[in-house]
């Protein structure tokens, strides 16, 4: 087994205890494989090894990546914080985009959007600090963003999206994070996903119901330099 396929193997097990601790069925639980500064073939080493969902923080790598393989069953997150003059290039390479978080950024990949068949998978990014210039909707706006998605038609809601601050109890913040989702859920019944928890806080992102976990280096190893 290679070093890549033991540290795939080891986050799935922990994975499937966090899953077990919380009463929840691991199977329930989508592992994203962030691939930040890695090249193309760690994607194709991954896809090998079973992996279907992959993320990328950078419009650019996204393109690229997306445009080198063509690899069956893959799908694309784009996890970073999108602009909008970006939106058609995100749009063209992504299969979701989890960080949506302004009204602009959602009518920027709307109107990216190609043809009448063509729906993306969003979700609404929270931002669960105090910090004003982290990305991410306020948590008393999210409601309001999420109706405003719900008017786009080449959009599709599927949830919520936070990321923990450093500076408090993961737990507290993905319980925040929870109630928003539940909240939206009132609107749209079938926006379920809970983008949630990474490496040092997944087992508390699962407990508090997340459906979707980004993973980067403990499953790829160390980001290459870059120079």
């Amino acid at each position: 087994m290679t070093e890549l396929a033991q540290r795939l193997s080891a986050i799935d097990a922990q994975i499937a205890d966090a899953a077990r601790a919380a009463g929840r069925d691991a199977g329930e639980i989508t592992r994203i494989v962030v691939t930040k500064f890695h090249p193309a073939q760690l994607v194709r080493e991954l896809h090998a090894l079973g992996v279907r969902d992959v993320g990328e923080n950078r419009q650019q790598e996204l393109t690229a990546k997306h445009g080198e393989l063509e690899l069956d069953g893959l799908r694309w997150h784009f996890i970073g914080q999108a602009q909008t003059n970006k939106a058609g290039a995100i749009r063209r390479s992504a299969d979701a985009v989890h960080s949506v978080d302004r009204v602009k950024i959602a009518d920027a990949l709307h109107r990216a959007s190609e043809n009448d068949d063509d729906v993306l998978d969003v979700l609404v990014q929270v931002n669960l600090t105090e910090d004003l210039g982290r990305g991410g909707v306020a948590p008393a706006d999210a409601e309001q963003l999420a109706e405003h998605i719900l008017t786009l038609p080449s959009l599709r809601l599927r949830g919520v999206m936070g990321v923990a601050p450093l500076d408090e109890d993961p737990a507290s913040a993905f319980a925040r994070l929870r109630a928003i989702s539940d909240g939206i859920r009132r609107v749209a019944l079938d926006a379920t996903w809970i983008s949630a928890g990474m490496t040092g806080d997944f087992a508390e992102a699962i407990a508090a119901g997340a459906t979707h976990l980004r993973i980067g280096s403990a499953i790829t190893g160390p980001r290459p330099d870059r120079g």
